[in-house]
């Protein structure tokens, strides 16, 4: 790959010559590199696996991009040589991370982390018997990671299942036992 400069003749060239040379602009630079082909070998399952989720996140990207308000946001993120498009993806790729829960008295508190944003946390308290006694969703805290939710009562023997989203709807599941 070499950063091309100060020439005429390639400021104007976009594209391959023949089966050997690529020319392309990036972030404004004029960029030419050897011509690759398509990979004659066969895909692992780790890259079947990053494909398909690939996709799956490309399809919430042109959903989420069709609310005025969401492009806006994601627009807003986007670096040098990105757009709202790319932000989406990333953010649709990767759930929300469960940090920690914790019990502060009749309190039930959840670090919940995204990239982006999450959208929201819901909360249910089941039995010893796994008969859910409440649900809710959990109000964000001032520090703008934590969630609270109130409980009425936490029974013993029981636990408490958090449930996390963010925008593109990726869901995060984990459980505290009481």
């Amino acid at each position: 790959m070499a950063i091309v400069k100060d020439n005429m003749l390639l400021q104007l060239v976009r594209g391959s010559i023949g089966k050997l040379v690529t020319i392309y602009e990036r972030n404004g630079q004029i960029i030419m590199a050897k011509k690759r082909g398509p990979s004659t070998r066969k895909p692992t399952a780790k890259q079947l696996e990053a494909r398909h989720k690939m996709t799956i996140a490309a399809g919430y990207a042109r959903q989420l991009l069709n609310d005025p308000e969401l492009k806006a946001y994601y627009a807003s993120l986007a670096g040098p040589g990105q757009n709202a498009y790319n932000m989406a993806v990333k953010d649709a790729y990767r759930s929300p991370e469960i940090q920690q829960i914790r019990l502060e008295n009749n309190d039930v508190v959840v670090t919940a982390k995204d990239e982006f944003r999450v959208a929201e946390v819901k909360v249910q308290v089941l039995d010893a018997k796994g008969d859910i006694t409440e649900t809710g969703v959990a109000i964000l805290g001032r520090n703008g990671i934590d969630w609270h939710y109130k409980t009425r009562t936490l029974p013993a023997g029981g636990k408490v299942v958090v449930v996390a989203t963010d925008l593109p709807g990726q869901k995060t599941v984990r459980e505290l036992l009481l």
